[in-house]
Order: C-alpha cells, then sequence, then structure tokens
C-alpha cells in the first residue's frame, strides 16, 4: 500500500509540473521554488504547536488547490504559480515519506513517523 500511494503522490507530481508548463514562467522558476514551502518549518523556532500549524499550512493540498484555483479564477498569475508550487512541493514531500505534523513532534506525520528522512511503519 505504500508503495502505491507514492506512486499515486508521483503522479501529482509530474501534474504539478503539467501545470507549471501550462504557465507562461520561464522553466528554471519551478525547480527554484520548488522548496520555498519548507519556510513553515522555521515556525518550529517558536515551538512544536506553532511550527506543527505553520508546516501544515505551508503543505496542504487542500490549501494548494484553493491558492490555484483562486489564482485561476482571478488570472493572477502569481497565485496560480504559488499554487502549483506549495501542490508540487507537497507531493513530493509525501513521495519521501513526510507528511503533516502533529504538534507533539516533527516526526510524528499523519504517514507514521519518520526518523533521520526514513519514515518508520507506523
Amino acid at each position: 500500500m505504500k508503495n502505491l500511494l507514492k506512486l499515486e503522490e508521483l503522479a501529482m507530481f509530474g501534474l504539478s509540473i503539467y501545470l507549471f508548463d501550462q504557465t507562461a514562467f520561464a522553466w528554471w522558476w519551478f525547480p527554484a521554488l520548488i522548496l520555498l514551502p519548507d519556510v513553515g518549518i522555521l515556525g518550529y523556532l517558536v515551538n512544536t504547536k506553532v511550527g506543527a500549524v505553520m508546516y501544515n499550512i505551508t503543505h496542504h493540498k487542500g490549501i494548494a488547490v484553493l491558492v490555484l484555483c483562486m489564482g485561476w479564477y482571478s488570472q493572477n498569475e502569481w497565485a496560480t504559480l504559488a499554487g502549483i508550487i506549495l501542490f508540487g512541493h507537497s507531493s513530493m514531500d509525501r513521495i519521501l515519506g513526510y507528511g503533516l505534523k502533529y504538534s507533539d513532534d516533527f516526526k510524528n506525520t499523519h504517514l507514521g513517523r519518520i526518523m533521520g528522512g526514513k519514515e518508520l511503519e507506523a
């Protein structure tokens, strides 16, 4: 099941690349911005609760789709780009085993516990 979910995330990451290709932005914008949502991790400098909230806001696919749709609807290319990047980054993270965070510990995710970049069986 875990591999099937990773294949699903890979397909969604591919979709983000396709959607990006439909924009007018130069190709280098995608790799330049794909790690930007990790700025949400800075909340962990305050505490684990704030960190989890900030991280989850910048890694939630529902929020990414909402931003993307608002960008399309308003014809705002920057909001569209932000939504695509948020969506692609979230898929990329889930391929690597990083899920949305619980407030008790950075390593406690909705995909199970992670340790040293490798996920553990839940």
